[in-house]
């Protein structure tokens, strides 16, 4: 204790040609380089082949997005490139044979992406940017009633009235694209594939603010490793689409949320911990934000006992409650050899050692007094003779005294082992 010291579908429809899509784990990016803007973002949706290169390993990031495209490649991000359908096709400008119907068909019966008026869906037309992000407004389970996020940017005014409050929303939550220049969203521009790769990217890291319904089924992804404490028996992290399940073993390091006495309290009641900072896997996944807080219950507290045994305060973690509010099954206990919180050996030699001092200046005081005579000699005898007695009694007294009570200020750590398997819902990386 701290103490001691201080006391794919659309791969195809991506692709340039019609040739089959090689991905980035087989080839290299012919036409985009290592310091191209959206680099990290193009490797991204070809690795989890949301896009694709032709033959040639060229990605074209300047080329145009089509409708029937975009739609397919968001389908992949969402999980939905797979699922049935049973939607009557309504447009007169999709065919069963084309490459894109399956696609729009899931658009359509999850209502992801609307056609037009007159029953057109219109899937070769160029995608716009505000286009976009009224889609990436649509599936977001949120709302905003901040449209003030908007006046940082020179072009806000070209922002159509229909499209303002998708902006509002895709800014506030970080899906949107504003390159080359920071402060503008050019909201009239044609949406290339490398802006395309961007959204998706941003898209796929914010799946936890995504409506369910557009969902597909939830998968494993990978699995990482936390690395909090020596004392875990597990460090496994096992990272969905939409969930990290913390597994049972897994050791946290958490603080108290305010002092905590242990006299002053009793079986019963609620003691409130938080995490100081991100607590992220090895591999970078967020896991829980700073200030999720640990909601705890005092099971039983076990009162000092004379000869030194330190009060024991024996609680059990019941949830977590996230910075947005939702609360969490959350399962744990002090990961100590007893499950307790006490006061460590060294607060209890600490305490010894003050009876100790105290003792034998005392003794010393006593013995010099008697021995005070117009001596030097005799003077010193007594202090020699006065001081170990008395630091023997004070050893003694301070043996046979009561314990200590537990004592942690606000912000003193402590680690936390789960006894259950916890599922949390992907944290955004903002």
């Amino acid at each position: 204790m701290r103490k001691l010291l201080t006391g794919v579908m659309a791969c195809s429809l991506f692709a340039l040609s019609a040739a089959v899509p090689v991905f980035a784990d087989e080839i290299k990016i012919s036409d985009v380089p290592a310091d191209y803007w959206a680099r990290t973002e193009i490797e991204n949706v070809i690795t989890n082949k949301v896009m694709s290169v032709d033959e040639q390993n060229n990605f074209n990031p300047d080329g145009k997005v089509k409708r029937a495209d975009f739609v397919s490649a968001l389908l992949i991000v969402l999980g939905n490139d797979k699922m049935e359908y049973k939607s009557n096709n309504k447009y007169s400008d999709v065919g069963k044979n084309d490459v894109f119907y399956p696609a729009i068909m899931r658009s359509d019966e999850l209502g992801l992406v609307y056609g037009y008026p007159n029953n057109t869906f219109k899937p070769r037309q160029d995608m716009l940017r505000d286009e976009a992000q009224s889609i990436m407004s649509h599936i977001i389970d949120r709302d905003v009633d901040d449209y003030t996020v908007l006046d940082q940017y020179t072009d806000h005014d070209a922002i159509p009235g229909w499209a303002k409050y998708s902006y509002a929303k895709t800014l506030t939550y970080g899906i949107f694209v504003n390159y080359p220049d920071l402060n503008e969203l050019r909201p009239q521009d044609d949406l290339t594939r490398a802006e395309a790769a961007v959204l998706l990217t941003r898209l796929n890291e914010k799946l936890a603010v995504v409506q369910k319904r557009f969902l597909g089924p939830e998968k494993l992804i990978a699995v990482e490793h936390l690395d909090q404490s020596s004392k875990a028996t597990n460090d496994e992290v096992r990272v969905t689409n939409y969930k990290n399940e913390i597994m049972e073993g897994n050791a946290l390091r958490i603080v108290f949320d305010e002092n905590f006495y242990s006299e002053d309290h009793k079986a019963g009641d609620i003691v409130y911990f938080v995490a100081p900072e991100d607590i992220c896997t090895k591999e970078g996944t967020l896991v829980l934000p700073a200030n999720t807080k640990f909601v705890a219950q005092i099971n039983e507290i076990k009162d000092p006992k004379w000869f030194n045994k330190n009060a024991r305060v024996y609680l059990q973690l019941n949830k977590i409650v996230l910075p947005d509010g939702e609360e969490v099954p959350f399962v744990a206990k002090p990961a100590t050899k007893d499950a307790s919180l006490k006061e460590g050996p060294w607060m209890t030699a600490g305490k010894l050692t003050l009876c100790t001092v105290a003792g034998g200046v005392v003794g010393g005081g006593v013995g010099t007094g008697i021995a005070f005579i117009p001596s030097p000699a005799l003077v010193g005898r007594g202090i020699a003779i006065g001081t170990p007695v008395g630091a023997a009694v004070g050893l003694i007294t301070g043996i046979v005294t009561p314990g200590l009570e537990y004592h942690a200020k606000q912000g003193e750590e402590i680690v936390v082992i789960l006894c259950e398997s916890a599922k949390v819902k992907r944290q955004c990386n903002d």
